[in-house]
């Protein structure tokens, strides 16, 4: 009889474990949650707030969301305002778990205000755009491969934390993710080396792209600026239309998240053919061209480097 409520005993206990042998993950961006289930492998199931081609700047919660995060056992966020819906969509659900900051310590670039009648300009060094306005820390990260690193080092830390019985695993996984992500660095450098410096100009809709700018000293012209949200002004529009032609700058993209019909107004009055979709925040739908991070990365630059050389 003693046996019997022992063996009882086990079965009741070990029931828990099974059931929480997987961790519940919140994503807060498609982005991140690939990079996450990179990292975690088969010891989570991760889920996203904002979906493949969704865009964070304007997403809103909806109580599925709020109920979601509830239930969760982690957070993951970008940080650096990136999700200024977050803290609001957390209170409201009572999560109570651990939140982990992929950004957090990164050292971000900064953007002054928008100067130079509103759209912004990226090239070479970060504080040399610091010129006006108050400055802001650009949420961008994950154009850098080289501030990535440290990103993964991040999540790995949060993860082993949360699970310290599978810490190895994730430092393991995280390891080689990482040295996939130096690798891919090396090879977009030297994509980008093929291409003169004068030469090294491309048109996007938001001003997403300051990391890979200041990476791979390239100037991005963006007329709405960092933040979907914002309209660009008519006088905006004219004056980079104008830069355009003075400039005959030939790589222009539309961006996954944006709609396309300022980049195809501003193209057909500067007479520039556009050079197809980049991926800005926010992977593609599974099973596309751009559904994780690494091919999302190798297809922007495949792309920029492309409608550069045609300049050249």
């Amino acid at each position: 009889m003693r046996a019997i409520l022992f063996a009882l005993l086990l079965l009741v206990t070990a029931v828990p474990a099974q059931a929480q042998e997987k961790l519940k993950v919140i994503a807060s961006f498609s982005i991140l949650a690939d990079i996450v289930e990179q990292v975690g492998g088969e010891r989570l199931t991760v889920t996203t707030l904002v979906p493949a081609g969704g865009d964070a700047h304007v997403f809103q919660p909806s109580p599925a969301d709020a109920r979601a995060v509830a239930s969760a056992d982690i957070l993951i966020a970008n940080g650096l305002n990136f999700e200024t819906w977050l803290d609001r969509l957390v209170a409201a659900s009572g999560f109570k778990g651990r939140r982990i900051v992929a950004a957090q310590g990164i050292q971000p670039r900064k953007l002054a205000g928008h100067d130079h009648a509103g759209h912004s300009h990226s090239h070479g060094p970060a504080d040399a755009k610091a010129k006006a306005g108050k400055e802001q820390d650009d949420p961008h990260v994950w154009h850098d491969l080289e501030r990535m690193q440290a990103y993964v080092a991040n999540i790995v830390a949060g993860l082993a934390a949360a699970d310290p019985q599978h810490a190895e695993g994730y430092r393991q996984r995280g390891a080689a993710y990482a040295a996939q992500l130096k690798d891919l660095d090396t090879w977009a450098s030297a994509q980008f080396d093929l291409v003169p410096r004068a030469h090294r100009k491309a048109i996007t809709q938001h001003d997403a792209f300051g990391y890979l700018a200041d990476r791979y000293l390239i100037t991005f012209l963006a007329p709405q600026g960092m933040n979907t949200e914002s309209e660009a002004s008519a006088e905006t529009v004219a004056q980079l239309i104008r830069q355009i032609k003075r400039q005959r700058v030939q790589a222009l993209f539309f961006e996954n998240v944006v709609n396309p019909r300022l980049i195809e107004q501003i193209a057909k009055e500067a007479k520039v053919t556009v050079g197809g979709r980049l991926y800005s925040d926010a992977l593609g739908p599974r099973g596309s061209e751009a559904d994780s991070y690494l091919k999302l990365y190798r297809l922007n630059v495949e792309r920029l480097v492309g409608a550069m050389r045609r300049e050249s």
